[in-house]
């Protein structure tokens, strides 16, 4: 009895959790005209998708959040890996240091975004996909920092000391020893960072400009003076979250791996 229940209560969280994304891929397949319909499929086109790309250069932004969501992940990571490293191992800066790393996450992206904005216009970067991937990588390193430090926490000393009893330097023992071990922990570090810069809105906005316009802004623009295009939006949500589900198809393993990695010594 009590395993029927609990099927029962995860086939609801699961319904609860996916109803309302089946409902924006429903919305998308349908006529603007049944947009609001209660009817669950009435009829199916794609001229919301077709419309999406003709009419609003939809092909642009997406291509724009993956070159800065990627970009910003790649730039990140291979400062992150060694500063949470460090951290980790070498108690560097001690619990301030640590402690500051975190604090950068606290402040809201509204308090950063007008200085952020002065300095990229005196330094002519706004409008700028370099300049959109540089911000993202601030936003991701503190991020990528902390996660990576628990991870390296995690891999046992035993492992670096029998590596330089065999000759190996420090930092060849972080790179051929560490590293491999510590790859799931990474991998799942790179996709949460990726989703965090595929998702921001604000600084993509105030920095942005219809030439770097990304997927957020792009549907925020949807919202016409004669309503929202809910259709349009519809289908570009749909078309948002489907490097998200590829990513974490494809790299499932090393998520749930990196994700559980230092549970168990």
């Amino acid at each position: 009895m009590l395993r029927v229940l609990s099927h029962f209560g995860l086939c609801l969280a699961c319904l609860i959790v996916l109803l309302p994304i089946l409902w924006v891929l429903r919305t998308s397949l349908v006529p603007e005209s049944l947009s609001y319909s209660t009817a669950i499929l009435p009829e199916v086109t794609l001229h919301n998708y077709a419309s999406l790309f003709a009419d609003n250069r939809f092909g642009t932004n997406y291509l724009n959040s993956i070159i800065v969501a990627a970009g910003s992940v790649i730039l990140a990571l291979p400062l992150a890996a060694p500063t949470g490293y460090a951290f980790a191992r070498f108690r560097t800066s001690g619990r301030a240091g640590r402690f500051a790393v975190l604090a950068t996450q606290m402040l809201p992206p509204v308090a950063l975004a007008l200085p952020t904005f002065m300095l990229y216009r005196s330094l002519g970067l706004t409008n700028s996909l370099f300049g959109l991937t540089l911000v993202y990588t601030a936003i991701n390193l503190p991020f990528l920092t902390w996660i990576l430090m628990g991870f390296f926490e995690a891999v046992p000393r035993d492992l670096e000391g029998a590596a330089m009893t065999d000759g190996a330097t420090a930092f060849g023992a972080f790179v051929r020893v560490v590293l491999p071990v510590a790859a799931p922990g990474i991998a799942a570090a790179a996709v949460l960072g990726f989703i965090i810069s595929w998702n921001e809105f604000l600084f993509a906005l105030i920095l942005g400009g219809p030439r770097t316009a990304t997927v957020p802004v792009a549907l925020a623009a949807l919202q016409t003076s004669n309503g929202v295009e809910i259709s349009k939006v519809s289908a570009g949500v749909s078309l948002a979250i489907l490097p998200l589900m590829l990513a974490s198809r494809f790299i499932q393993k090393y998520l749930v791996q990196g994700l559980s990695f230092g549970s168990v010594k």
